[in-house]
C-alpha cells in the first residue's frame, strides 16, 4: 500500500480509539505511525486489540509525549476527554499538525454554551470559532484544508442526518422537534461506573441525562444551522443492553402546505449521491443490526395523513456509534481535510466497508 500521510493518534486506548486504530491500519494513504495511551502504555496494539501488521507492532507511548511524536505527523486524531484536547489541540497546531477531535470541546460555536453543557468555561474562543463542524454530509466545504474539525458527537450525528434536511428544505412547521434515541453502552466510554456495569446493564433499558444532557446543545445548533434561525429541541438518551448502535427516532409537524411526498424528496436530495447516508422506503427498515459495524447511516421516514394525529412526522436513523457517530467519520474528516476521497479506507472498490 502506498501511504502519503504519517498520523497519531491520542486516546487509543478508548473504544473509538480502537477503532480508529482498525481504520488507519488498512487505509491506503494514511499510516499510523504512534498511539498514545496512558493506560497502555508500553504494550503494543497487537497484544491489546489483536491488530496485525505495523499497526500492531507499535507500542502506546504516555499521552504527554503525543506533541514531540506529531511533529513529523500530517495530522492526530485526538480520542481523548474535552479536557485532555483543549490542552494538546493548541501545540499540536502550533507545530503545524492538522487535528481532528472527537471529544466536544470544539463543537459548540460559541464559548457561551461551554458552562452550561460542559461544565468549563471555555479557554481558547479563537481555536473555537476556527474549529469546523465535521458532519460532511451536511456541509462539506470547510473542510478542505482546514486545521482543526470538531467530530460531532454520536447522537447529534444521528438527529442532525436524519431532521436536519428537512428543516432546510422548510417542510417541517416551525414547532418543537422531539429526538428519543438509544445507544449501546459502548457509547458511556471506558467507564469503570457500577451503573455501567453488565450486571446493571443487562436486561434493562433507562434513560438518562434527562433534559440536561451535553449533546442537546449540538443537536439545537445543527438544526437552527440548517433552518436558519433557532429551533425548540427535547432530547432524551436511552442506553441500551447492548454493545454499539444508535436508533433515533425524531418526531416533528408537517408544515402548512408541505406534502408528505415532499419530506422524502428532501432527504433524497440531500443523500442521493452521499456514499454514507441510506434513506430507506419506511422507518421499519432502520435498525442496530443493519448498520453496525458499518460507516453508514440509515433513515427512514413516515407521515400521518389520518388517523389520531394527523400531519405527524416520524424520522428514525440508525449508526454505528463507534464508526459513524466517531472513528470511521473522523477519518472521512481527515480524509477531506488532506485532499483524499472521503471514503479512502471506509469503503473498498468494490463496494463493500472496511473491516
Amino acid at each position: 500500500m502506498s501511504h502519503n500521510y504519517e498520523v497519531g493518534v491520542v486516546g487509543a486506548s478508548g473504544y473509538s480509539g480502537i477503532e480508529l486504530c482498525r481504520l488507519l491500519a488498512q487505509h491506503p494513504d494514511l499510516a499510523l505511525r504512534f498511539v498514545a495511551s496512558e493506560r497502555w502504555e508500553g504494550e503494543t496494539v497487537r497484544a491489546r486489540t489483536g491488530i496485525g501488521g505495523a499497526v500492531g507492532a507499535l507500542r502506546y507511548v504516555a499521552v504527554q509525549r503525543a506533541v514531540g511524536l506529531a511533529r513529523s505527523a500530517a495530522a492526530v486524531l485526538l480520542a481523548t476527554p474535552a479536557d485532555v484536547s483543549l490542552r494538546l489541540a493548541p501545540g499540536l497546531l502550533e507545530a503545524g499538525v492538522r487535528v481532528v477531535d472527537l471529544s466536544g470541546a470544539f463543537r459548540l460555536g460559541s464559548p457561551e454554551a461551554y458552562p452550561a453543557a460542559y461544565g468549563f468555561a471555555h479557554p481558547h474562543p479563537a481555536l473555537l470559532a476556527e474549529a469546523v463542524y465535521g458532519l460532511p454530509e451536511l456541509g462539506r466545504s470547510g473542510l478542505g484544508g482546514a486545521r482543526l474539525v470538531a467530530n460531532p458527537g454520536c447522537y447529534p450525528t444521528a438527529a442532525a442526518l436524519a431532521v436536519a434536511p428537512l428543516l432546510a428544505a422548510g417542510v417541517l412547521a416551525d414547532e418543537a422537534v422531539v429526538v428519543d434515541a438509544a445507544s449501546g453502552i459502548t457509547g458511556a466510554g471506558r467507564q469503570a461506573q457500577e451503573s455501567f456495569s453488565f450486571a446493571e446493564v443487562d436486561e434493562d433499558v433507562r434513560a438518562y441525562r434527562v433534559l440536561r444532557h451535553q449533546h442537546t446543545p449540538e443537536i439545537a445548533q445543527s438544526f437552527a444551522r440548517a433552518r436558519g434561525r433557532r429551533v425548540a429541541v427535547t432530547f432524551t438518551a436511552h442506553l441500551l443492553p447492548v454493545r454499539r448502535g444508535i436508533l433515533s427516532t425524531a418526531s416533528a409537524r408537517l408544515a402548512a402546505g408541505a406534502s408528505p411526498e415532499q419530506l422524502r424528496a428532501a432527504l433524497d436530495s440531500a443523500y442521493g449521491t452521499e456514499p454514507l447516508v441510506e434513506v430507506v422506503g419506511s422507518p421499519e427498515e432502520v435498525s442496530l443490526r443493519s448498520v453496525v459495524g458499518t460507516p453508514r447511516a440509515r433513515i427512514g421516514l413516515a407521515c400521518a395523513t389520518d388517523g389520531f394525529d394527523p400531519g405527524r412526522v416520524v424520522i428514525v436513523s440508525a449508526l454505528d456509534n463507534l464508526l459513524k457517530g466517531a472513528a470511521s467519520q473522523a477519518i472521512q474528516n481527515l480524509n477531506a481535510m488532506l485532499g483524499l476521497g472521503e471514503t479512502r479506507g471506509l469503503v473498498f472498490e468494490r463496494g463493500g466497508e472496511a473491516p
